[in-house]
């Protein structure tokens, strides 16, 4: 269980991550870059710690469905990001995925 919260947060480090990287508009704006390099180490150890229980490609898929998720969801509040009802169901289809693989990693 400690893999996944580790995991899960990690994913939303990447989320960090990946806003901060485009906030720092080619690493010229130095708040977003110090975010953007402390998000990246920490969400790539915590990927790394998570690897140790759980499956690389598993982890791999959740790390990157939860930051793909969340850097849309984000960026569709923020208003960086249209906002459609097809974008909106590919988001929670990403989710489920998400979920259906925790559920079919615990069940072997």
């Amino acid at each position: 269980m400690f893999a996944w919260i580790v995991l899960v947060v990690s994913g939303v480090l990447e989320a960090v991550w990946a806003t901060a990287l485009g906030r720092s508009e080619g690493f010229t704006k130095l708040v977003p870059t110090l975010v953007f390099g402390g998000g990246l180490l920490a969400s790539m150890a915590g990927l790394a710690i998570a690897m140790r229980d759980i499956p690389t490609g598993t982890a791999y898929a959740v790390w990157v469905g939860i930051g793909a998720a969340l850097t849309v969801g984000y960026g569709m509040l923020t208003g960086t990001e249209s906002v459609s009802l097809v974008k909106l169901l590919l988001i929670l289809g990403l989710v489920a995925c998400v979920i259906g693989l925790k559920l079919v990693g615990d069940a072997h």
